[in-house]
Parts: structure tokens; C-alpha cells; sequence
């Protein structure tokens, strides 16, 4: 295990190295990197070690092997700008102390009128923009305490007649520890190939000698569009049960996460569970990140037994985003 480990630090170390020539905010879909669930979001993002339900497939794979049941889970955030940001998680527990896992991911921007230079209150016509990211999982359980797996991704952005896609991959890892639930968990998100848009808009008729009158005036030519690459990021973290009784429990957690498109940043977190029913939970995000506009998060939650063997859980969460306000996200669980 401890050469597994090993092994997978290089690797981030690496890749890491490899990403540090890239610029703030230069990559593409970085809708990648909005953060799932109101549960891992009111913990402010603290989750890579946590991570023991479907919302698991987003933050470290290699997790959902461990928790021994399979879940259906739908999150819906009211994201930035009056844009829809949702997600669909599914993890099946195969019984052999392994588990498989699907994910579907949507930013929707929404509908506008389409404008032209003649027409600048809008036309009858309209645009709209999407992101898309549909993952596939597969994690095992190497011991009883450390599992390992991965995700092979789609991933596409769409505006109007234009769009972009690539495929990447994800890897994580959680071991937990003998002391009061200390657990660690690391992963690596969006290891892929670059994006470029193409589309049909791109294509224009073009005189290559406009001041021959014997040549092909209607070449037909494609406006260049650049390659970005996708935004690469490692967490790594740990979380404790602070306090642990028959009825109560406090864990915390902290995730320093190391982005290939910004500056390092540390998120912590807490939640306080009363008889694994009742939720309050909290947290700061994006500690360390100059001028951010992320600060604390705040949320909730319920789980009630509808039999023996299933359970629906319901989550909330707000999160404070400076000049933009606040942000809130739904989910609906239900384990079988």
C-alpha cells in the first residue's frame, strides 16, 4: 500500500510540475472544478477524505468501494449569473468489495435572443451554451481500509453552433486509519486531452487574391480557434472524528487542493451528526486564494429509513460568494 501511495505522489508531483507553466483562469471547461453535492459543499469542499456516498464519483473515485451499499444520487445548484448546474451520480455496490459508478454533469447557461450588428435588440432566433461531462467508474477495496479506482470521462462544451469535447481521466484513493476515523484521501481530476471549438460558423468564404480577377473568390477557409488544456487538479486531505458518543458525532476535515489554472488553496470543514439522522454542517473554502470571492458555507441534512435496507437522504447547503451572493444547492439520495 505504502508503494501505491508512493507511486501516486510522484505521479501528482509530475504532473504537477508539467502544469505549472499554465496561466490563471487559461483552461478550458472549468466548469470541472465546480464542486457537487451540498453536503461536500457546506463542509466547504473538505471531501476528498470524507467522500461515503455517490457524491464520492465527483471528489475521489477510489471511495466508493468502501462505504458497502449502492446509492442514487441528484443534486441541483442555482449557480452564478441565474445559470442551472446539476448532477446525477449512481454507484453500485457489487458485493465483492468493489463497486462501479456513473455521473452525469450539466451547466445549462440558459436561452438568450441572438443579436447581430444590424440588430441589437434581437432577432426572433436564439443561442444557448451548455457544459457536459458524462464519467464512468470502477473502484476496488485492496485491504479492508485502503481501496483505489478511476474515472474515464466525456467531456463537452457547447455554444450556439460551436462546441468542443475531450476525454480525461480521474484516480483516487482513501485509506482509513484505526485512529478515531482518521482517514486520508487524494485524487487527481481532469488528466486529459485539450479542447478546441469547431463548429459551423467557423466556416467562411475566402478570397485568397482579391486583387486577381481569374482566380476562386469562394475558397472555403475555417477560422483558427485555439487548444486549452483541461484544469488539472490534485486534492489531497484528511478528516477525524473529533467526538464520537452513542448519539453524537463531530467530524473535520481539510482538503489542500492545487489547481493547474490558479493558486493553491485550502478548504476545511465540519459536521455535527445526531444519531446518523440530523445534519448541521459548515465550512470555509478557498483559504489562501488572493482576492477570492468564496468565504464560509453553512447547510443541513436529513436521512429517514424507509426500510431496513433503503434510505433517503435530503441536503442543503448555502455558500457566500462575495459580490455575487449567496449560492444555494439541493440534493435528494436514495440508498439501496
Amino acid at each position: 500500500m505504502k508503494k501505491i501511495i508512493a507511486v501516486f505522489l510522484l505521479t501528482v508531483l509530475a504532473l504537477s510540475d508539467a502544469s505549472a507553466q499554465s496561466k490563471v483562469g487559461t483552461s478550458a471547461a472549468p466548469f470541472l472544478g465546480i464542486p457537487i453535492g451540498p453536503r461536500g459543499i457546506a463542509l466547504g469542499g473538505a471531501f476528498v477524505a470524507i467522500a461515503n456516498d455517490a457524491s464520492a464519483l465527483y471528489y475521489n473515485p477510489g471511495a466508493i468501494s468502501q462505504p458497502g451499499f449502492s446509492q442514487v444520487l441528484v443534486s441541483h445548484t442555482n449557480w452564478l449569473v441565474e445559470t442551472d448546474f446539476d448532477w446525477v451520480g449512481v454507484m453500485v455496490n457489487l458485493g465483492d468489495g468493489s463497486a462501479v459508478g456513473v455521473n452525469v454533469t450539466q451547466l445549462n447557461y440558459g436561452e438568450e435572443l441572438l443579436t447581430t450588428e444590424a440588430i441589437q435588440n434581437g432577432t426572433d432566433a436564439t443561442w444557448t451554451a451548455t457544459d457536459l461531462a458524462v464519467g464512468l467508474s470502477y473502484a476496488r477495496n485492496l485491504t479492508d481500509k485502503f481501496s483505489i479506482g478511476g474515472t474515464a470521462k466525456y467531456i463537452q462544451q457547447r455554444i450556439w453552433n460551436e462546441s468542443a469535447s475531450s476525454m480525461a481521466l480521474d484516480i483516487g484513493l482513501k485509506y482509513v486509519t484505526d485512529f478515531n476515523g482518521l482517514t486520508i484521501g487524494m485524487s487527481i481530476a481532469n488528466f486529459g486531452g485539450d479542447m478546441k471549438l469547431d463548429g459551423k460558423d467557423l466556416y467562411t468564404n475566402h478570397d485568397a487574391e482579391p486583387d486577381n480577377s481569374g482566380n476562386n473568390p469562394t475558397i472555403v477557409a475555417v477560422y483558427k480557434t485555439e487548444e486549452w488544456p483541461l484544469p488539472l487538479l490534485f486534492r489531497a486531505g484528511i478528516s477525524i472524528d473529533a467526538f464520537k458518543s452513542d448519539d453524537l458525532r463531530f467530524t473535520v476535515a481539510a482538503d489542500a487542493l492545487r489547481p493547474s489554472d490558479s493558486a493553491e488553496i485550502l478548504n476545511v470543514g465540519g459536521e455535527l451528526a445526531w444519531l446518523d439522522m440530523i445534519f448541521l454542517r459548515g465550512g470555509l473554502k478557498s483559504l489562501g486564494l488572493p482576492d477570492s470571492e468564496e468565504t464560509f458555507t453553512l447547510g443541513g441534512g436529513a436521512k429517514y429509513e424507509v426500510t431496513g435496507a433503503n434510505v433517503v437522504s435530503f441536503d442543503f447547503s448555502h455558500q457566500e460568494f462575495g459580490k455575487f451572493g449567496g449560492i444555494q444547492s439541493f440534493s435528494i439520495g436514495v440508498t439501496f
